[in-house]
């Protein structure tokens, strides 16, 4: 009997400084996305905490912290609170649309735009449009670029203030990379909008998850994944639900999606 696709190599990198926790290494453990299966086994991977960059599939692997856990909102029982449904109906005159994975250079002075504020002197900001559009076509999978435009003028389509690289799994939507307009009064909480958008859409298209990467406990890069509930977390005895308690130190400042 032929198995359905062959069993994946797995490669090791090299320790490097942790982006979220000062003073720690981080290593990954990854593996090609190629060939007729490569959505399989994305599927397979996402289950087990592995997220896509390109045609690669990673997960963290450190030998002596576990701090990153891989976490999902159970979109089919989310319920929007007081505030998120008012960030909803500010926003609601936004034309949404589910693009190709195709880079233009409106995204890309967008995400500069957004570097620039959320992230500067970060690895992204060296990035020029070429690797821009590697970010964004090198798929191997079910993907789209999801943009959020300010309403038509004239016929015209509106501003770009918003767009994120999504993946479609079997059982959810992974969000990949967001990244939105950052210096607009008139559009505040987009990366909340955002997600909220996408547990929607989840939820309509029968999809029950919404992946949203990595949280650390105590990184206030990440404080934000716990606002969304209910909220399932990876651990060892596979996906249980985080409860109430389950956030950052008070002494870190939640931010939005990065």
């Amino acid at each position: 009997m032929t198995a359905p696709f062959r069993f994946p190599r797995f490669f090791v990198t090299s320790p490097s400084p942790c982006p979220y926790l000062p003073g720690r290494q981080e290593r990954k453990v990854f593996t090609e996305l190629s060939g007729p299966h490569a959505g399989e086994l994305n599927d397979a991977l996402g289950r087990i905490g592995f997220r896509r960059s390109q045609s690669v599939a990673y997960r963290p692997s450190c030998g002596s912290c576990t701090a990153c856990v891989s976490v999902r909102v159970v979109a089919s029982e989310f319920q929007l609170n007081a505030t998120q449904r008012k960030l909803r109906r500010r926003h609601s005159d936004l034309v949404v649309t589910a693009c190709r994975p195709w880079a233009t250079d409106e995204q890309y002075q967008l995400l500069r735009g957004y570097l620039g504020a959320r992230h500067p002197g970060g690895g992204m900001t060296m990035m020029d449009e070429s690797d821009y559009a590697d970010m964004v076509e090198q798929t191997p999978i079910n993907s789209h670029i999801i943009e959020y435009r300010e309403p038509e003028v004239g016929g015209r389509a509106g501003e770009l203030v918003g767009a994120c690289i999504t993946d479609q799994h079997s059982d959810g939507l992974s969000m990949i990379y967001s990244f939105f307009r950052t210096d607009d009064p008139a559009r505040p909480g987009l990366g909340t909008y955002i997600i909220l958008d996408h547990i929607l859409r989840a939820r309509a298209s029968g999809l029950p998850y919404v992946y949203l990467g990595y949280w650390v406990k105590g990184s206030a890069r990440m404080a934000y994944k716990t606002r969304y509930r209910p909220i399932e977390a990876l651990g060892p005895a596979g996906w249980t639900r985080l409860d109430e308690h389950d956030t950052v130190s008070p002494l870190t400042e939640a931010i939005a999606l990065p």
